[in-house]
């Protein structure tokens, strides 16, 4: 199977960013998620079957 990126993306690019993440701390990792959430935004878990859904209410919220 042949695998397929994204345009700029490579297998070196592939690998170099899985390393990154893998050796990242866990107090590294939290602090890259808090960076990427406004203070008006919020991140939660939902279940797959209400993604859509979800995506629906935001896109309406938003109009």
């Amino acid at each position: 199977m042949k695998n397929e990126f994204p345009k700029g993306w490579d297998e070196a690019r592939v690998q170099l960013t899985l390393t990154s993440y893998e050796s990242q701390s866990e107090d590294d990792a939290v602090a890259e998620d808090e960076a990427g959430v406004l203070p008006s935004e919020s991140v939660i878990r939902v279940p797959r079957d209400l993604v859509a859904q979800v995506r629906e209410l935001i896109v309406r919220h938003h109009g």
